[in-house]
């Protein structure tokens, strides 16, 4: 993304530069209009629409982004050079989300509270209904533009909840068409209403009293400062990273793991919060794996990703090719030997990467390195590799590949990880399970249906009568 004027901004294709279209900014002014009219929205609530409604339109979004499908997953690859072949799969994934969300619907109920237990609570009924908690402000990343706006707008229009999406401005063309869709579907103004804003606007609206919900995915730093500028009484939840690892012990299938870790690893160039990057190898088995790895690693394609053959595209920005080079060249001065990549195949692009034993010190070892780098470390303990896997504050996910059941039940409550998986890759997600980061990861619960409820509020009513 580069600015045209002051008043709009290019979308380049991350791999060649290339225009994709020139889009408005959305100044303060119309930021806070757009507040004001959804604010509006739920303050009427006789204007809420029902769920009967809201079911249906969701029926007829799902149906017109199928068939668009192409369209949209071609337009993902284009400014977020993701590989068409992975956005393919995002495109049908947001599909999925969609009828996931319109059956969760039917599922956003109370439940009666028991009463007449103590004398106080005689001659009473009680039960508790949700209903939406308010304006949601959507804050998205570039690396899914397609399907994170399933899980952070789709969810906010399934509840009832007027939504302001702000994507990342490197990637808003799929959250402009879905948004436009929606309203094809019979979504009334006012209900979803996209800003492309700069950040400072954005912090000022996160902080409007008028904002209930701040559904924010991005890093930990912008994170954390946004929910402390939040309004008393809003609530939120972050998305942030990690630097997901994976053990192999002496037992695990080899030739089974291997597809799976680099899939994990290097699946959008290792764009992805939950992207393996650390490796943990038994030294039994240790040879054979890397051997096999590394050989699968060299393999893949690097390049356009509109080419149907590629593997592994650009990162999304030339900043972030230097920044990976030089989180590899620190690596590598510290000790690390380098079995493949490690160096950048264009300004955009940097080969998939495999380092051996970086010291605990380096960057690749302790931060999420979010590019198409892996990190492989042998170890004899397992409480060993389990304490190092452990080491840095992040929280999110971790696997453990073996065929010891006692070794995957205790790995799987030990590895600090809100998932751990077991025989499968860190990056392992489907959209109706529970999906969050804790500690610097993240706060709160994800999964269409976890956010669907977060984005309700559950209140009680109580009967007395001296009938009951």
């Amino acid at each position: 993304m580069s600015t045209a004027s002051d008043t709009t901004f290019d979308v380049r294709s991350p791999f060649d530069g290339a225009l994709v279209q020139t889009l408005p900014h959305t100044d303060e002014p119309a930021s806070f209009t757009a507040l004001e009219k959804a604010y509006g929205r739920h303050r009427d609530r006789g204007g809420w629409l029902d769920a009967s409604r809201r079911i249906l339109i969701l029926e007829r979004l799902a149906a017109l982004v199928e068939a668009e499908a192409d369209a949209l997953a071609h337009q993902a690859a284009r400014e977020g050079g993701k590989p068409l072949q992975d956005s393919i799969i995002e495109v049908e994934r947001a599909i999925n989300g969609i009828k996931v969300a319109t059956g969760e619907i039917s599922r956003l109920h109370g439940a009666e509270v028991p009463m007449g237990l103590t004398p106080s609570s005689a001659q009473r009924f009680a039960h508790t209904y949700r209903e939406p908690r308010g304006v949601v402000l959507a804050i998205s990343a570039f690396n899914h533009p397609v399907n994170l706006i399933i899980h952070q707008v789709v969810t906010a229009v399934a509840v009832g909840c007027p939504v302001l999406v702000k994507p990342s401005l490197a990637t808003p063309l799929s959250c402009k068409r879905i948004i436009e869709l929606l309203g094809e579907a019979g979504l009334p103004d006012g209900w979803c209403q996209l800003l492309l804003c700069e950040d400072a606007i954005t912090e000022k609206l996160v902080g409007d009293r008028r904002v209930s919900f701040l559904t924010f995915i991005g890093s930990a730093r912008v994170g954390w400062y946004l929910r402390s500028k939040l309004a008393p009484g809003a609530a939120c939840s972050l998305e942030h990273g990690g630097a997901a690892p994976a053990i192999v012990d002496p037992t695990a299938d080899i030739e089974e793991s291997i597809p799976l870790l680099t899939r994990g690893g290097f699946y959008h160039a290792g764009q992805v919060c939950v992207s393996v990057q650390r490796i943990y190898i038994h030294t039994s088995v240790a040879e054979q794996f890397t051997r096999a790895f590394v050989d699968a690693v060299a393999a893949l394609k690097t390049g356009d990703p509109l080419d149907a053959t590629t593997d592994v595209g650009p990162l999304i920005r030339t900043s972030e090719v230097d920044r990976v080079d030089a989180w590899v060249a620190e690596a590598l001065a510290g000790g690390a030997e380098l079995l493949c990549g490690g160096r950048r195949l264009s300004d955009t692009t940097y080969l998939p990467t495999v380092l051996l034993d970086p010291r605990a010190e380096a960057r690749v070892s302790r931060e999420e390195i979010f590019g198409p780098v892996v990190a492989l470390y042998t170890y004899e303990d397992l409480d060993e590799a389990i304490s190092r896997a452990n080491a840095p504050d992040l929280f999110f996910q971790a696997s453990i590949f073996t065929r010891d059941l006692d070794t995957a039940l205790s790995a799987s409550r030990r590895l600090k990880g809100m998932a751990v998986m077991v025989n499968d890759h860190t990056a392992f997600r489907v959209d109706w399970m529970p999906f969050s980061g804790h500690s610097q990861s993240g706060l709160g619960l994800g999964g269409i249906g976890h956010t669907m409820r977060d984005m309700t509020l559950e209140r009680m009513v109580v009967f007395r009568s001296r009938m009951l």
